[in-house]
């Protein structure tokens, strides 16, 4: 099993894309591999021949673990495993930089499905083939195989709860909740909460949608303050590892994502940098590509710092988990009337109460004087 991210431990075999007997030339994809970060494929870094599948599809192996056999082209070379690429030498967050991997379609012959929804339709026995996925371009979605499988859940119970279905978490989500339980346990956070005027980015907006096509969401707008706040502030710019706090030279807004069957965050690099309409556009292609589970593992891992926002859905205000090793969070609820409110978590091993009202109190002025982001 490769490298894909910088912090997985294991992940889960996909499918694979090339079966045993089969020849395959560098660069040609190998196996579709769900990571704790992302789907991704695994490119063959040389020419050679399957052998061997050693973890199924829908199992999972450790890092560094054989998942398949080569041979070469007469079928009589030893088997050799699928080596590990070498470990990237610099970040985008300033200090490593990771080779990006290309994901590819699945091939059409197979059932278009999340991998949760396969590990469940393994689960419940339920065959695939046949079923109509409500997800993005008709893929099929865990709840698709749940309501599938209802006449036969994976066990049922004998009390007034009624007959009750064992869900699998995936890949992502046990690594969400490992990450989210490490960080209530571990980090020392507080929280600050503020509220900012957005009339003046309401009527901006309203203006800008009678000259342009598209215009920028409330959600750019805030991307760009935090941005400019973290330039500013650069102590929130941080993560805390090894008992030390790293500050990073670039500024990459992480924004929350919510899939099917995961929470991703992918980051607008160097945001501080970037215009308004820049930050629009690669938001717009950043949330379509995490919705499909088609970003790039550097994407999900060159956040310095992220931002949650939930306003969309008619939320007021809420608190968010800092994701480790980040050192704050901010929390984003919608707009009533005029006021919306944002709830700012941090590690009080790194910053402290006034340094978080400093940091609020720019954003806030930022956000009702907007015309210098818009520049």
């Amino acid at each position: 099993m490769p490298r894909l991210s910088d912090s997985m431990s294991e992940a889960t075999i996909v499918s694979w894309l090339k079966q045993p007997g089969e020849t395959f030339q560098r660069g040609e994809p190998l196996v579709e591999v769900e990571t704790d970060k992302a789907t991704v494929v695994y490119e063959a870094e040389a020419d050679g021949l399957l052998a061997e599948i050693l973890v199924s599809e829908g199992a999972a192996a450790s890092l560094g673990e054989p998942i398949a056999r080569l041979g070469g082209d007469d079928g009589d070379e030893p088997a050799t495993r699928v080596e590990e690429p070498e470990a990237p030498t610099e970040t985008v967050k300033g200090v490593l930089e990771p080779v990006p991997i290309a994901a590819e379609p699945a091939p059409a012959s197979r059932a278009r499905a999340t991998p949760v929804a396969r590990r469940t339709a393994v689960h419940l026995g339920v065959a695939l083939h046949g079923l109509t996925g409500t997800g993005p371009g008709g893929r099929i979605r865990q709840l698709d195989v749940l309501r599938a499988g209802s006449s036969t859940p994976a066990s049922a119970t004998t009390d007034l709860k009624g007959p009750t279905t064992v869900v699998p978490l995936s890949t992502t989500g046990a690594t969400i909740a490992r990450r989210m339980s490490e960080s209530r346990s571990e980090i020392p956070s507080f929280e600050v909460v503020a509220q900012a005027d957005m009339t003046t980015i309401v009527d901006l907006r309203k203006d800008a949608a009678e000259l342009v096509e598209t215009v920028p969401s409330v959600n750019d707008f805030i991307v760009k303050a935090v941005a400019v706040a973290l330039r500013d502030y650069p102590a929130f710019n941080s993560s805390f590892v090894g008992g030390r706090c790293e500050r990073h030279g670039r500024v990459n807004v992480g924004i929350a994502v919510a899939t099917d069957d995961a929470l991703l965050v992918p980051a607008v690099l160097d945001a501080d940098l970037k215009p308004l309409a820049a930050i629009a556009a690669e938001t717009r292609d950043l949330v379509a590509r995490a919705r499909a589970r088609r970003l790039g593992p550097e994407e999900l891992t060159a956040s310095t710092f992220t931002l949650s926002n939930l306003g969309m859905f008619g939320v007021r205000s809420f608190t968010a988990i800092i994701d480790p090793p980040q050192v704050a969070i901010l929390a984003v609820g919608g707009v009533r009337g005029d006021q919306m409110t944002v709830t700012l978590s941090c590690d009080h091993r790194v910053v402290y109460g006034a340094d978080a009202a400093r940091f609020l109190s720019r954003l806030r002025e930022l956000l009702q004087r907007p015309l210098a982001l818009v520049a």
